[in-house]
């Protein structure tokens, strides 16, 4: 229904325009990032779904994208039994903002939430994950990516986020095994999975055409896993490393080496032909090389490849003033994954255990 416009009505509008210029950016409630428990498939379909917890019963949690110099603004609601927060990993924020319980906010409750509300300076593939006991809940599946887009996007086909992961599954039950804080999962590092995947199932695809350029966000949300992974039927570059953009893109000439946490941006092109599969493919622990993520090819993007891509814009701050007078240190650290470090050396010099603690 219309309506006309008066000069009251105009100033009315004004007024109100100016009244909402006052208020938060998110005018009311934010946008919703509810913590609960859910059921998802992550062992082979014989096994029964898994209870996992999960941001918006989404295994892994919605993907966040916003523009760079954007603003997240996210209400955390928990409905998991335990308390919980929100780590925002990798960007650079307000301290009050970085969701480590415990020193930058209080854990949030059952039944309880908390309002997330920062701007985001840095284009690049960042990701959020629990902080609270993060060896259990980020293990349960409380993670996802947050995207934070440059203003002028690299000349690819399509924007993939690869978000990888292991699982520790009991074959008797399909369900997490426990405990998770294991003294032999502390002993050794940390807790790996036998069950591993991409996007939370073991055997994610996608789709590709012969010569379509793609950008693949790789982000390791394992807890101790290390992926060592190569390309296959895919020729490309890296342009980024955790969030940042490297000066010019590097040729991917040997394998990738993804560490827990870390994320890496490549653009790649499709060079498997039509009814191949290209895959990225992952060292297991007996040496073999297995697919992480297949591309089945059903067409053709073009009848060639283009030249390499440019580099991505810089983010602000990026330079290290003085590092070229740094002293650097190197520290070799010794002992046994079951028993106790004796010592280590630090810069030459070795150090004792009392030393260490």
């Amino acid at each position: 229904m219309g309506a006309n416009l008066t000069r009251r009505t105009f100033c009315g509008a004004l007024t109100g325009a100016a009244t909402l210029a006052a208020l938060p950016v998110w005018a009311g409630a934010p946008g919703l990032l509810t913590a609960r428990v859910a059921t998802k498939q992550i062992a082979p379909p014989k096994y029964p779904a898994t209870e996992v917890w999960a941001y918006d019963s989404q295994l892994p949690g919605p993907v966040l994208r916003l523009p760079q110099g954007g603003r997240v603004t996210r209400r955390l609601v928990n409905e998991l039994p335990v308390p919980t927060s929100v780590h925002w990993h990798g960007i650079r924020i307000d301290n009050a903002m970085d969701g480590v319980a415990g020193l930058t906010q209080e854990a949030v409750p059952p039944g309880g939430s908390f309002d997330y509300d920062f701007v985001v300076p840095d284009a690049g593939t960042y990701w959020y994950h629990a902080h609270t006991m993060s060896f259990e809940q980020v293990a349960r599946g409380l993670a996802g990516a947050l995207i934070v887009e440059e203003a002028e996007a690299p000349d690819v086909d399509r924007d993939e986020v690869l978000l990888l992961d292991d699982w520790l599954i009991d074959p008797t039950d399909g369900q997490f095994m426990q405990p998770f804080g294991h003294v032999m999962s502390l002993s050794h590092g940390g807790r790996l999975g036998n069950v591993i995947g991409t996007n939370g199932v073991m055997d994610f695809s996608l789709p590709a055409r012969t010569n379509e350029r793609l950008r693949l966000r790789l982000i390791n949300a394992s807890n101790a896993r290390i992926f060592v992974l190569k390309l296959e039927g895919l020729a490309g570059w890296t342009v980024a490393l955790d969030g940042m953009p490297l000066p010019e893109p590097e040729p991917v000439s040997s394998e990738l080496v993804l560490a827990p946490a870390q994320r890496i941006d490549l653009i790649v092109d499709v060079t498997a032909s039509e009814g191949e599969t290209a895959g990225l493919m992952r060292l297991d622990d007996n040496d073999l090389w297995r697919p992480q993520v297949l591309f089945p090819v059903q067409g053709t993007a073009s009848s060639a490849r283009r030249g390499p891509p440019n580099a991505l814009p810089p983010n602000p701050r990026m330079d290290l003033p003085g590092i070229a007078d740094a002293h650097p240190l190197e520290m070799a650290m010794q002992g046994g994954a079951m028993g106790r470090m004796g010592s280590a050396r630090l810069d030459g010099k070795t150090l004792g255990f009392r030393e260490l603690v």
